[in-house]
Order: C-alpha cells, then sequence, then structure tokens
C-alpha cells in the first residue's frame, strides 16, 4: 500500500500554494476573524470606524456608554425618533498626517452611525449626553409605569337604570 504525502499536491504533481489547504484555510479563517475584531472590513478593504457600545440598566434609566477615542464633543450627534436614538459622528484625518509620508498606519478614519431600539415612551428631552476623553455617555431616563387601578362598580341609582333601560 503507498502512503500520501502530508504535502498537499495537485494533479500535474506540483505542490499547492502554501495557503492552500487545511492549513492555508485556517490561517485565512484566522485572519477573517482578526480582521472583524479589529473594525469591519468594507469591500475596499478599508475598515470602518464602529464605536464599542455598553448598555446598561437601573431602575430609573438606561445608560448607553460609547468609546470614541480621538474624538470630541463637536464630533458626535445624538437624535431620537421614533423611540430609536441614532449616534453619529466623524474622525477626520488630522491636517498635518496628510503632509507626511506615513508607512503603516492602522488608525480608522470616516463616518459612523449607531442606531439602538428603545422601549416606548421615552421623553426625548429627558435624555442626557456627556463626553469625557473620548467617552460618551448616554442617560436616558425610564418612562414612569401606569400603576394599576382597581375600579369601584356603584349601584345604579334609579335613574339612571331608567335612562339606561
Amino acid at each position: 500500500m503507498r502512503s500520501r504525502s502530508l504535502v498537499p499536491f495537485r494533479e500535474s504533481g506540483a505542490p499547492m500554494r502554501s495557503d492552500f489547504g487545511p492549513f492555508g484555510l485556517h490561517r485565512e479563517i484566522d485572519r477573517l476573524f482578526n480582521e472583524l475584531l479589529q473594525g469591519i472590513v468594507s469591500n475596499d478593504g478599508t475598515k470602518s470606524l464602529t464605536p464599542n457600545i455598553e448598555i446598561t440598566e437601573t431602575d430609573e434609566a438606561v445608560e448607553v456608554t460609547a468609546e470614541m477615542p480621538g474624538l470630541e464633543r463637536k464630533d458626535v450627534e445624538i437624535s431620537i425618533e421614533d423611540d430609536t436614538l441614532t449616534i453619529r459622528g466623524e474622525k477626520k484625518v488630522e491636517g498635518n498626517q496628510k503632509e507626511k509620508n506615513v508607512q503603516h498606519s492602522e488608525r480608522i478614519y470616516g463616518m459612523f452611525m449607531r442606531m439602538l431600539q428603545l422601549p416606548p415612551g421615552i421623553d426625548p428631552s429627558s435624555i442626557q449626553a456627556t463626553m469625557v476623553n473620548g467617552v460618551l455617555k448616554v442617560t436616558i431616563p425610564k418612562p414612569a409605569k401606569s400603576m394599576p387601578k382597581k375600579i369601584e362598580v356603584k349601584d345604579a341609582s334609579q335613574k339612571e337604570a331608567k335612562k339606561a333601560a
């Protein structure tokens, strides 16, 4: 019985590319996951700027915290429409960066938008937002819960009984 080599060969006998085969596929999957963890890759190979968010809840409010390193308050816009909170922003290339001959850069620039569905009944005027050291914190007070009300059933007077009849 003839043993097979662990090195993959094409039918012509020439060795396959080193990045092909089960180990090459494993490396390619690892590369794709690494790119995904570092930022979403668009069709042209560039990464998009998407802030990482954390949503926490207390009895009184929902807090959304977003990491936006390198951004200032003036670079961020927050709006609410139809129970949807929208966070928009843009990280621009620094003016002196354009003049330099950049050899390697892993920094990401561009526009971003995050949309979050809020519970119904939020009062937009009660939402507060602060930004310190590139961390945005949006505090959304929860709407007051409607309390159940017990309605007492009364005896109808004879006048009301005649009107009803």
